[in-house]
């Protein structure tokens, strides 16, 4: 396994028809322990996703460095595997093809059927290694996403919202099959997400961050025993207190957004029971 670092990024877009630059975000430093469970969270546009897809090497940083262990991040590699909010599976070819697709390079045809199945069976889809996408729920289709990336043996497992399109029992059984996928196999995991509870649920630490230009605003320690329970009190507590904060800087985002609407919207965009935070815009 290996950790992350991230030292001084920032991202710019620019805008060659009118010769104007847009920061995503100015100035990141982080450092993600080796096995560790962080989770990105923040309201939309503070450069989540960006950051996750430099650390992927999906995308360039327009100035700092990302490092997964020793090694600099130049492009994607076999070191990184990807869980997007899409599964994005090949629907011609069965749940088993799909994972055993990008193994052939590395494996016999044997070998590579042989840790598919491993996998499947970790995500708990082995009796459907002959389906295909179109025969499968959401929440199957990103089990076998999960199976696809971790075939592969990376160092890291980056997941970029990967239960934002899932309904809220398919999501809830799926935190528990993350739950158990981390502690199987002690994956450093860098996860995207909206939802203050889910963070909480799955996370050895949450780094919120903050409007655009982004930034890292806090970091929180999770130190409640697995596996975590909204019910309990410290729970509640660690969700409330990420939800203050939180708050106000949706509440910038939907005041540059909504212009006049906004405060006719307020109370039902910012508090929502499961406290899914910026989903909404």
């Amino acid at each position: 396994m290996a950790g992350v670092s991230i030292k001084s990024v920032g991202k710019t877009f620019d805008n060659k028809q009118d010769n104007t630059a847009y920061t995503v975000f100015e100035e990141i430093d982080l450092e993600v322990k080796s096995g560790e469970f962080v989770s990105l969270l923040g309201p939309s546009g503070c450069g989540k996703s960006t950051l996750l897809n430099i650390v992927a090497g999906l995308d360039e940083a327009s100035k700092g460095t990302v490092s997964v262990g020793n090694k600099p991040v130049a492009g994607p590699g076999a070191d990184r595997g990807v869980v997007f909010q899409e599964a994005a599976l090949m629907p011609w070819l069965s749940v088993i093809e799909n994972v055993t697709f990008a193994l052939k390079k590395q494996y016999s045809k044997q070998e590579a059927r042989e840790r598919a199945i491993q996998y499947l069976k970790l995500v708990h889809l082995s009796k459907f290694i002959d389906s295909y996408p179109h025969e499968l729920s959401g929440g199957m289709k990103q089990r076998v996403a999960i199976a696809r990336a971790l075939a592969m043996d990376p160092d890291v497992l980056l997941m970029d919202e990967p239960f934002g399109a899932l309904d809220e029992q398919t999501r809830s059984m799926l935190h528990k099959e993350v739950q158990y996928i981390w502690e199987q196999t002690r994956k450093t995991i860098l996860f995207v997400t909206h939802n203050i509870r889910e963070s909480i649920l799955l996370s050895d630490r949450i780094v919120l961050m903050g409007t655009r230009p982004g930034g890292i605003i806090n970091v929180f320690d999770v130190n409640l025993p697995r596996p975590r329970k909204p019910s309990s009190k410290e729970f509640a507590e660690l969700e409330e207190k990420i939800n203050d904060q939180l708050a106000g800087e949706i509440e910038k985002v939907m005041k540059e957004e909504m212009g006049d609407d906004y405060n006719s919207q307020k109370a039902t965009l910012l508090y929502r029971s499961h406290r899914d935070m910026g989903d909404h815009i």
